[in-house]
């Protein structure tokens, strides 16, 4: 066997891992707290899409968007804990990567009130998700500390790319953010 055929089926092998969106919930607590935001595409893309679109943004818009995005989040955590199912909660996650990626992409800025509400709307559908799937065995507060530090991290992420990078580069976020766009529209007829 080659090389090439050898690579294709170690990816062949290798892919019902990638196309399962919330792993690494084998963990306990704080590791699968960790692990769910960073593989989980849907919400990696939508919680680096927050930090990407609140770079883009100015004045108290630039914390407050991940603030509540993460207080949010938290609030729906704790709400899935308990065991609370909000409806259309799998399609509202992916309307965040493609409403949050579409943001990005064509910089809106919109109203402070407007954007907060949309920001913990989509949060509140994330945290519920992150309650809901809370390992047998784990922590809930340790589960909730990991998924908090690895949100307000890809948001840290996000925000650092843009305000690090030179203004010529700002059309490279605005492609980021179309890429994050058509994943969710993808996400959503999937």
């Amino acid at each position: 066997m080659n090389l090439r055929k050898t690579l294709f089926a170690l990816a062949l092998f290798l892919s019902p891992a990638v196309a399962f969106a919330h792993a690494g919930h084998d963990h306990a607590g704080i590791l699968a707290g960790l692990a769910h935001p960073l593989f989980g595409l849907d919400h990696l893309l939508a919680m680096l899409a927050v930090g990407l679109w609140a770079a883009q943004q100015s004045g108290a818009a630039r914390w407050a968007l991940p603030l509540t995005f993460v207080a949010s989040m938290l609030v729906g955590g704790l709400l899935g804990f308990n065991g609370v199912q909000i409806p259309l909660m799998e399609t509202g996650i992916a309307a965040s990567v493609l409403a949050f990626g579409l943001l990005v992409a064509v910089a809106m800025r919109l109203p402070l009130l407007i954007a907060l509400g949309m920001t913990a709307l989509f949060a509140l559908t994330h945290g519920v998700a992150h309650g809901l799937e809370l390992p047998a065995l784990a922590s809930p507060w340790g589960y909730a500390a990991g998924f908090v530090v690895a949100t307000a991290a890809l948001h840290a992420s996000g925000y650092a790319l843009v305000r690090l990078l030179p203004q010529a580069a700002a059309p490279v976020v605005r492609v980021l953010g179309a890429a994050s766009a058509v994943t969710g529209a993808w996400l959503l007829l999937g």
